[in-house]
């Protein structure tokens, strides 16, 4: 399960059960979507029921370095003045704070000499506190180039993986910022991690809201492919690694159970790190979580340094990420009421053989005289986990993206993710396409080990790739990572490194469904 990153470092029916839906495709995975009102139809009325939703606003507070008085509820004449000169004077300049009526809290930040443009920021996994920027060196930066900027906690009365309320309260908080500042002429969302997926599905909803979407480090492939992945890894370990024993996956209880369960898959992979045979079966775990070779801190090993990539592989094992995934999936069964993870019909040895990492884990294999068609028919015969229909229901409505675009997006991601694997990027731009709307998307790929781990050069150069799109109606070649790499770099600020990359397939064996 991401982390939300700060800083570049480091029917009683059950899934799979139908024998009519061979490898869980159920059809509660395949029910055809509903006609799409005309975009420009939604997009109207969007924009009529703006200023109702406005009045609706919580309470909203400001503090000190807001000024006094109460604010005119119209734009002056010398902002509509400004505003065609390239600033905007706005309303109300400063931080600002506000409560929506689900006790979500926002926060806006308002330079005096605005240039009209409002960036609205959707935060990733972790606490439910609102943030308007996704790192500080980044907030700094945007408020000197005069962007305001706003975001929201999302509902803190529940799961951490607050998808049940992102979407809704991001929404509001426009309205409410608006109402204090006056309209934008340009809104514009930024997402990372979770709030990566969040800024999907703005971009999906978001017509006559938003104008365009950036997304660092997305979790757009959605909740439950990610509850997959992540759960054919861990009953790998489980499997493997501790024979015979009966290791909780799903359903956690508690929070205790989720951090029982890590400390104990962590303690398993540690221990089989010390031999040929054990390292063969970490790789394949880690084949199944999407996991790179490259670690941070680490030179990258060469394409057939098997050894030197199971290494670096388990170092992110060493690093606790078992502790993010079943910390997360508890956090997940929380929000959408029950287990959306299944393997009960999931063939392993297909699974292997579309990832990209399945030449390292034959290889391995070899050398520990291990037979791997027999550990994979093991995983095959012994997978029984089905999951909850509600449930899965529920992460299908409130957890994924890619049903389609309203608004242009660009996605950028590092190359060597641990957290959120670069190849969700593969699998989130396959569901747009197959809506009819690849040519909103463009994707772009930043060199480098860690999740989320972009250097604020990187950040305002795909900004501006996004504007261009935006105000030209063209991505042209402002997208592409040369144009990329030298906008970011002219910058001089903090480094970049973008860089030509396609990602792999997801390895995940479910279907590629479009709810």
């Amino acid at each position: 399960m991401p982390a939300d990153t700060h800083r570049p470092t480091p029917r009683t029916l059950s899934l799979g059960s139908d024998t009519r839906h061979p490898h869980g495709t159920s059809p509660l995975l395949r029910a055809p979507r509903a006609p799409r009102a005309p975009r420009a139809s939604r997009a109207r009325l969007r924009i009529a029921l703006t200023a109702l939703v406005a009045l609706a606003s919580a309470t909203l507070t400001a503090l000190p370095s807001e000024a006094a008085g109460t604010a005119s509820s119209a734009p002056s004449a010398s902002s509509a003045s400004s505003a065609l000169t390239g600033t905007v004077e706005p309303r109300v300049a400063g931080r600002l704070t506000g409560t929506l009526a689900d006790g979500a809290t926002w926060i806006a930040d308002v330079p005096e000499d605005w240039n009209g443009t409002l960036l609205l920021f959707s935060h990733g996994f972790g606490p439910t506190v609102a943030r308007n920027a996704p790192t500080d060196a980044v907030r700094t930066e945007l408020l000197a180039r005069g962007y305001a900027l706003a975001g929201s906690s999302y509902d803190p009365n529940g799961s951490m993986w607050a998808l049940e309320s992102a979407e809704r309260d991001q929404f509001a908080t426009l309205d409410a910022v608006a109402a204090r500042i006056g309209t934008p002429r340009r809104t514009l969302a930024l997402g990372q991690s979770m709030g990566g997926l969040v800024n999907a599905q703005l971009a999906r909803d978001g017509g006559g809201r938003i104008d365009g979407a950036l997304g660092q480090c997305g979790l757009v492939a959605g909740g439950t492919d990610l509850d997959n992945y992540q759960l054919d890894a861990e009953y790998t370990v489980a499997r493997l690694l501790l024979p015979g024993q009966d290791v909780p996956l799903v359903r956690f209880g508690t929070a205790a159970e989720a951090s029982a369960t890590a400390d104990l898959l962590t303690r398993a992979v540690t221990a089989a790190q010390g031999t040929p045979q054990g390292r063969a079966r970490i790789a394949l775990a880690a084949a199944f979580l999407n996991l790179p070779a490259w670690a941070p801190g680490q030179d990258r090993p060469a394409p057939a340094d098997w050894d030197g990539q199971q290494k670096q592989q388990y170092a992110w094992f060493a690093q606790g990420i078992l502790n993010f995934v079943e910390g997360g999936r508890y956090a997940v069964e929380q929000s959408v009421g029950g287990n959306n993870s299944w393997n009960k019909g999931v063939d392993y040895a297909d699974l292997l053989a579309a990832s990209p990492h399945a030449s390292q884990v034959r290889a391995l294999y070899r050398t520990a005289g291990l037979d791997l068609r027999d550990d994979l028919r093991t995983l095959t015969e012994g997978a029984t986990i089905t999951a909850d229909p509600a449930a899965v229901r529920t992460a299908l409505r409130t957890s994924s993206a890619g049903q389609g675009l309203e608004v242009p997006l660009l996605d950028i991601h590092t190359t060597a993710d641990n957290l959120v694997p670069v190849e969700q990027e593969n699998r989130f731009a396959a569901r747009v396409r197959a809506a009819g709307d690849g040519a909103l998307l463009r994707q772009a790929y930043v060199e480098r080990q860690g999740h989320c781990t972009f250097t604020t050069a990187e950040t305002v150069a795909a900004l501006h790739a996004l504007e261009h799109r935006v105000s030209t109606g063209r991505w042209d070649d402002a997208a592409t990572a040369g144009a990329l790499q030298r906008s970011a770099t002219a910058l001089g600020l903090d480094g970049a490194a973008y860089a030509p990359y396609t990602p792999a397939r997801l390895s995940v064996g479910r279907p590629l469904h479009t709810p």
